[in-house]
């Protein structure tokens, strides 16, 4: 990775973002960022790039010293340059489908072993998000474009179940990870929405039908590359 634009493709590619959702979050257009991966970030953009992708600017810039804040301040020691804003990344646990102890296929929705995503501490705080709430995941087909694009990372608040009609939720249905828009009806009856609306209709499932598929929510979706800000006020939990 011999230029700024090599290391910004690499960095997108970690993220599971692409170039077209990443001009959109710096409010430019896919053609700039192309020509930033051909000639290099301009240095006038180079701090904001490093500070959303939480890497350290002079690597970003040079490819010199550690790629991440949090590894150049346990380099230095206590005293030497640390400051609170770069120590501030946690890193969230990733959920992933894997197969159950039973078997023949059945999987469950869980924590995947030594899998983690770097969040800012900043970001969760700004969403009043507990940091142990928070875990992330990743996006798989196509339900949810063009919202969520395929392979997107994900963001989860477990603390917020309490089901707000049209906000955007992941589930664990019948060990199967769905992310949808849901929808309480009456008699503890459940609707899926997916933004892709028409290749998945909507579905609906009532209070049995729940329990018996074993549908659950797991929380609410904060994040997809950028912040979702659309939650509204819940006036009770």
């Amino acid at each position: 990775m011999k230029t700024s634009g090599d290391r910004l493709r690499a960095l997108l590619r970690e993220c599971h973002l692409s170039a077209t959702d990443f001009a959109a979050n710096r409010k430019v257009t896919p053609q700039h960022v192309n020509n930033w991966f051909k000639r290099g970030i301009p240095m006038a953009r180079m701090g904001e790039v490093a500070e959303l992708l939480t890497v350290n600017p002079r690597w970003l810039r040079t490819g010199d010293g550690p790629k991440y804040l949090r590894d150049s301040i346990n380099d230095a020691g206590p005293g030497r340059g640390a400051t609170a804003h770069n120590a501030e990344d946690v890193l969230v646990p990733l959920l992933k489908e894997i197969e159950s102890t039973h078997g023949s296929g059945h999987t469950v929705v869980a924590e995947a072993p030594g899998r983690k995503i770097r969040l800012p501490l900043r970001t969760l705080q700004a969403m009043s998000i507990d940091p142990d709430n928070a875990v992330c995941a990743v996006m798989a087909g196509n339900s949810m474009a063009e919202k969520i694009q395929a392979d997107s990372i994900i963001g989860i608040d477990r603390g917020l179940t309490h089901i707000v009609d049209g906000e955007m939720y992941a589930l664990e249905h019948d060990g199967m990870l769905r992310i949808k828009y849901l929808y309480r009806l009456a008699g503890g009856t459940l609707r899926l929405r997916s933004h892709n609306s028409a290749e998945y209709p909507d579905e609906i499932f009532i209070a049995e039908q729940l329990q018996q598929q074993n549908i659950r929510v797991l929380g609410w979706v904060f994040w997809w590359s950028t912040l979702n800000t659309r939650r509204r006020p819940v006036s009770f939990q």
